[in-house]
C-alpha cells in the first residue's frame, strides 16, 4: 500500500501541489498504538510547498488518497501525521496472497549479485568456544538472509592451519606426550578424546611449560644468573630493571610484564617452536607429516560439532595454501612501493597518511603473519568466484582495526572489489558470574561442545517437568530436547544486534516466556496442534476482520520488509525481533477470540489460515535463523 500511494503521490504531485516533489518527501511510519489507522503519512514535508497548515495539508492529501484507492476506507489527521484506516477485503486479499506464496518474503533466488560470507575461522590449536557459537550462528544466519533477499551466496570459512601457535600444540605433543603399553603416543583412537580437545590439550602443556621456563629464567635473572643469555638480552634486562626505580606500583607492574615477555623469548620451547615454523615452511617431511596428522584429528572434531551446531560451508580455505599467495603479493608490492623492508629484513606498509600506523606483512625470518595469509586469501577467493560482489568477514570487534588495515592494503594493490569487503563486526558474549559450571576442562574458556550439551540437557529436564511427551519416542523425545535448547541458545545469541555484548544465560535462553527461542517454538506447536484438530479449511471469503486479526495481517505484511532490512544491515536480531512481535500479536488473537468454537464457518476458516500462515511464517523465519520448530511441544 504504501508503494501505491507513494507512486500515486508521485505522478500526480503537480496537480496536488503545485511542483514537483522528491520521493524522499514521502515518509511512512507505523501508527501510533493510542491513535485509529493501519498507515501513517509524515505530512511536514509537504506545508511549504502547499503554503499551509499542516491539518489543512493533511486534509488535501487524504482527501486525494481516499478518492484514488478503493482500499482506503477513511482517514483522519492528528497534527501533522495523516492517518489511513485500510479496508477489511484489503487485508483478507493480501492474506490469500501470503497463504499461496510458499516462500513469502523471499526474493527470486540467484537474482542478486553474488556474496560470500565467512564465518567461524578457527585456529587448529584448540576447539570451538562460546565465541565461535555466536559468530557460526551470525554468519549462517546472515548468509541465509542474504539469500532469502535473492543473492547468490557462498559460506565459507578459512582455516587457520599454520602459524606458531599450531607448532606449540604440536612440539608439546611430540614432547609430552606419555606413552602407551604398546609405545603409542596420545590420540584420539587410543584415548578416546575428541580430536580438537586432545590438540588443545597440548596447547595448553605448551602454555604451563612455557610459563615455567620463563619464570625459571626470570628467577635466575634476579640472582644475577645470566648463562647462556646474549649481551643485547642482559642489557635490556638491566635497562628495565633500573627504570623501576622510583616509579608507582602500576608502571613497576607494566615494567615486571616486559620483563616477563623479555624471558619467554629466550625459552627454549619458544625458540624449538620457532624452528619448527620454519621448517614446516620448508616442508620438512618429518614436521610436515605431524601437522597433517594432528590437523586431521582437529578437522575430524570440528566437523561434530558444526553437525551440532546446525551450521554448514560450501568452501574451506586454509591459511596453509594461501600464505604462500600472500607472500608473492608482498614481493609484488614491494617492487610497487607499497611495502618497504626494514634493515631486520622484515616487510610493513606505511599507513599514516590514512590515520594507522605501520603494519608487518612479513617477519624478518621470511615467516608469514595473519595480515598476509588474510591477503592472499581474499585474492584468491575472488580468482574462484569470478561473479562474486563482495566478501562479509563474521569476526570479532577486537579485530576492527586488523579488517581496517586488511582492506586498505587490498585497495593499495590495487584490487577494486576491496570497496565491497565488510566486517560484521560484533561484541563478545560471556556467561553470568557464578557460571563456572560451564568452563570448560581447562578452566580458561567455554567449550561450544559442553554448553551445547549442557543446554540441551537443562531443556530435557525443563520438558520432562511440564509433560506433554506422553507417546513420544525416546528418539523422538531426544530431537525435541535439542530443538529446544539448541533454538533457544541460538535465538538468544541472534536476537541481540550484533555489535553489542551479550550476556548469556542459558536458563533464560530456554524459558517458555518472554523473548526466547522456545517462546516462538511453543506458538508454532500450538498452531500445529489446532490446525491438526480443525481438520480441511476452506477458501477464504471477504469477512469482516477484527483489530486483533488486523494486526496480525499487518505484522505478517510487514514480513519482506524484515528481510530486507536485515539483508541491508547483516542484523539477524531483525528478523528474530520481527517473530517475537508475531508471535505476542497471534498469543493474544489466540487467548481472546474464538477459533475452533466459531459457529460462523466463513470467519473460522478465515482465523484457520490466518494461524497456519502465522506458523508458515515462523517456520520460515526460524530456518533462517537456523532453529527447528517442533510441530509437538
Amino acid at each position: 500500500m504504501e508503494l501505491a500511494i507513494k507512486e500515486a503521490l508521485l505522478k500526480h504531485s503537480v496537480d496536488l501541489f503545485g511542483a514537483q516533489i522528491e520521493e524522499k518527501q514521502i515518509q511512512f511510519q507505523k501508527t501510533r498504538k493510542d491513535v485509529e489507522g493501519d498507515l501513517t503519512l509524515v505530512i511536514f514535508p509537504f506545508v511549504k510547498v502547499l503554503k499551509c497548515s499542516p491539518v489543512e495539508a493533511g486534509e488535501k492529501i487524504g482527501h486525494f488518497i481516499k478518492e484514488s484507492f478503493t482500499q482506503v476506507e477513511r482517514y483522519h489527521v492528528v497534527s501533522g501525521f495523516l492517518n489511513f484506516v485500510i479496508t477489511a477485503d484489503y487485508w483478507i486479499d493480501a492474506l490469500k496472497k501470503i497463504d499461496q506464496t510458499e516462500r513469502f518474503g523471499y526474493g527470486v533466488p540467484n537474482s542478486k549479485a553474488t556474496m560470500m560470507v565467512e564465518y567461524s575461522s578457527p585456529n587448529t590449536n584448540k576447539p570451538l568456544h562460546l565465541g565461535h557459537l555466536r559468530n557460526n550462528f551470525l554468519g549462517y544466519a546472515v548468509a541465509e538472509i542474504l539469500k532469502a533477499n535473492g543473492h547468490k551466496v557462498v559460506k565459507t570459512q578459512i582455516i587457520n592451519d599454520r602459524g606458531i601457535h599450531i607448532c606449540k600444540s604440536m612440539l608439546a605433543w611430540k614432547k609430552f606426550s606419555p606413552l602407551n603399553a604398546q609405545g603409542e603416543r596420545e590420540t584420539p583412537k587410543n584415548t578416546g578424546i575428541k580430536g580438537d580437545k586432545l590438540v588443545g590439550k597440548y596447547y595448553v602443556e605448551f602454555d604451563k611449560r612455557f610459563n615455567e621456563e620463563a619464570a625459571k629464567i626470570k628467577e635466575e635473572w634476579n640472582l644475577g644468573d645470566f648463562k647462556n643469555t646474549s649481551e643485547d638480552v642482559i642489557e635490556q634486562y638491566k635497562k628495565l630493571t633500573d627504570s623501576k626505580s622510583g616509579k608507582d606500583d602500576k608502571t613497576i607492574k607494566a615494567i615486571d610484564g616486559k620483563i616477563k615477555d623479555l624471558a619467554k623469548n629466550q625459552t627454549s620451547l619458544l625458540r624449538e617452536a620457532k624452528e619448527m615454523l620454519i621448517k614446516w615452511e620448508g616442508r620438512d617431511p618429518e614436521v610436515y607429516l605431524l601437522w597433517t596428522t594432528m590437523n586431521s584429528w582437529v578437522y575430524k572434531g570440528f566437523d561434530e560439532t558444526y553437525k551440532t551446531m546446525g551450521v554448514d560451508f560450501d568452501k574451506l580455505y586454509y591459511e596453509s595454501d594461501t600464505f604462500v599467495l600472500g607472500k608473492d603479493l608482498v614481493t609484488e608490492g614491494l617492487k610497487s612501493g607499497v611495502f618497504y623492508k626494514k634493515p631486520d629484513g622484515s616487510c610493513w606498509i606505511d599507513l599514516t597518511d590514512e590515520g594507522l600506523d605501520e603494519k608487518l606483512v612479513l617477519r624478518s625470518d621470511g615467516t608469514a603473519v595473519y595480515m598476509t595469509q588474510d591477503v592472499g586469501t581474499a585474492v584468491d577467493r575472488f580468482k574462484d568466484y569470478q561473479d562474486l560482489e563482495g566478501i562479509i568477514y563474521t569476526v570479532g570487534n577486537e579485530q576492527d582495526y586488523h579488517f581496517k588495515v586488511l582492506f586498505l592494503i587490498l585497495k593499495k594493490l590495487g584490487y577494486s572489489w576491496a570497496e565491497n569487503c565488510h566486517h560484521l563486526s560484533y561484541g563478545m558474549v560471556e556467561l553470568p558470574k557464578g557460571m563456572g559450571r560451564m568452563k570448560s576442562r581447562e578452566g580458561t574458556v567455554v567449550d561450544a561442545d559442553d554448553l551445547m550439551e549442557s543446554i540441551i540437557e537443562q531443556a530435557k529436564e525443563m520438558t520432562q517437568e511440564r509433560g506433554h511427551i506422553d507417546g513420544m519416542t525416546e528418539e523422538d523425545k531426544n530431537n525435541l530436547y535439542s530443538t529446544i535448547g539448541l533454538g533457544g541458545l541460538k535465538y538468544y545469541l541472534l536476537k541481540v544486534d550484533p555489535r553489542k555484548r551479550i550476556v548469556f544465560n542459558p536458563t533464560e535462553s530456554i524459558e517458555l516466556n518472554g523473548n526466547t527461542g522456545p517462546f516462538i517454538q511453543y506458538a508454532y506447536a500450538r498452531i500445529q496442534s489446532l490446525l491438526a484438530r480443525a481438520g480441511e479449511t476452506a477458501a477464504l471469503t471477504n469477512v469482516s476482520i477484527r483489530h486483533e486479526e488486523k494486526e496480525i495481517l499487518k505484522q505478517l505484511v510487514e514480513f519482506p520488509s524484515a528481510l530486507s532490512e536485515a539483508g541491508k544491515n547483516q542484523s539477524p536480531a531483525l528478523v528474530a525481533n520481527y517473530m517475537f512481535e508475531l508471535v505476542k500479536l497471534y498469543n493474544h488473537f489466540y487467548q481472546s477470540i474464538p477459533i475452533l468454537i466459531e459457529e460462523d464457518r466463513e470467519l473460522k476458516d478465515m482465523r484457520l489460515v490466518l494461524s497456519r500462515n502465522v506458523a508458515k511464517i515462523i517456520a520460515i523465519g526460524m530456518e533462517i535463523l537456523g532453529i527447528r520448530v517442533p510441530k509437538r511441544m
